[in-house]
């Protein structure tokens, strides 16, 4: 064969060659990567926020409407959870018709599972104000270091209770009625006129007017 013709076959092939590679994918002569996951195939689990718990006490016949009501939508607000309990289960009424569901009895409760305690007023409270039951949660709950609070005429189970000894507390009074205020001073409170006060991690309130301080300044102090 004449070199001439070699050199054609050889030029011939080169270009097979080249129109062979041209229909190749470049993508094979790359070096390889390792494939990392897209963000949304990352696996994440749901955290699991523990739910903050305040527990509400009222009579159950005669609790003070506006107190429960205004009270609790505060503290919902705020991002608690309430829970209510009474002297029975079942459905507790407002000298107003309000109407609180009780699920729970003072004898199953456990204080560590909350962040505080509110005893809502009423003239039914009034009636409770020697309930073993009530005032062995309020203890408990103090023992516990835990918020103790009370509005209208419940300041005086938390005297009896001997939560309120040598602190500031303010309750329910009118003109022609002191009976609260000889509740609390009988038992070692030290009574203070003001509509709203706080003695370290016990909040008192006087009456339904106060209800929305009441809850705010509950807040206030399980903030900190």
């Amino acid at each position: 064969m004449k070199k001439k013709n070699v050199f054609y076959i050889i030029i011939l092939v080169f270009a097979l060659l080249g129109m062979m590679l041209r229909e190749l994918p470049w993508g094979i002569f790359s070096p390889k990567q390792s494939i990392a996951p897209s963000p949304s195939s990352t696996i994440t689990f749901p955290s699991k926020n523990m739910e903050k718990k305040i527990l509400m006490v009222v009579a159950f016949k005669d609790f003070k409407d506006e107190e429960y009501f205004v009270t609790k939508e505060v503290l919902e607000k705020a991002g608690y959870l309430i829970e209510t309990t009474s002297s029975q289960k079942g459905m507790a009424l407002g000298t107003e018709g309000g109407e609180a569901v009780i699920t729970l009895l003072p004898k199953e409760i456990n204080p560590r599972n909350y962040e505080g305690i509110v005893f809502i007023g009423g003239s039914g409270m009034g009636k409770e104000l020697d309930n073993q039951e009530f005032q062995k949660l309020a203890q408990e709950f103090q023992k516990a270091n835990k918020v103790v609070s009370a509005i209208c005429i419940a300041p005086g189970l938390l005297a009896k209770a001997g939560v309120l000894n040598n602190l500031r507390a303010t309750v329910w009074s009118s003109v022609l009625d002191k009976s609260g205020i000889k509740v609390l001073e009988a038992n070692g409170a030290i009574y203070d006129k003001g509509p709203v006060v706080t003695d370290g991690k016990i909040v008192t309130a006087n009456g339904p007017d106060a209800a929305q301080e009441f809850g705010e300044a509950i807040v206030n102090l399980l903030s900190f």
